[in-house]
């Protein structure tokens, strides 16, 4: 025969040790995973880092000279990324020239390089991105109303992803200068 509830004593209602000390080392696994979680978010918040926006600086700006009757030319510039998330470079203008596209030099292995269009160039948060004839480059092609020599400098914008756009000058230099 069965007790009734009302029959049962107190202790036989009561969860036993075992169940207590299981139900202690399931609960504190998330909480243990919750705490190492906030303490970390907050160090890197407390840092600075946490959701600071790209900021650019952008300088050294050079263009090189077209060489005889060219149109076609290539522009460098430095691009230091100062602030906490990574941005990318997507186009950039002048209204000094009729196209610019952003390109990439690419060696072929068999003695001939090319230039490859690359859509947009990532600049790492906390990172340089130094623009070289055997790196990454903005290839122009000047208008023809305008007439460059060397030491002329040229306006361009630089434009970014989720950064705004950054203006700088670059000076006209000869090739190998």
């Amino acid at each position: 025969m069965t007790q009734s509830p009302a029959g049962q004593t107190a202790r036989s209602r009561l969860p036993s040790r075992r169940r207590v000390r299981d139900g202690l080392r399931a609960a504190i696994v998330p909480v243990v995973a919750c705490a190492v979680t906030l303490t970390g978010l907050t160090i890197w918040t407390s840092s600075g880092a946490a959701g600071s926006p790209p900021r650019m600086a952008v300088g050294n700006g050079r263009v090189f000279l077209p060489y005889g009757n060219s149109q076609e030319t290539a522009a460098f510039f430095d691009i230091v990324n100062v602030g906490g998330s990574a941005d990318q470079l997507t186009s950039v203008t002048s209204p000094a020239v009729e196209r610019s596209m952003l390109s990439r030099h690419a060696s072929s292995g068999l003695g001939a390089d090319t230039m490859r269009m690359a859509g947009s160039v990532q600049v790492p948060a906390g990172a340089a991105l130094t623009m070289s004839p055997f790196g990454v480059s903005v290839m122009a092609r000047k208008k023809t109303s305008t007439s460059w020599r060397a030491g002329d400098f040229v306006p361009f914008v630089l434009h970014f992803r989720h950064g705004p756009p950054v203006e700088v000058l670059a000076v006209v230099i000869r090739p190998g200068s």
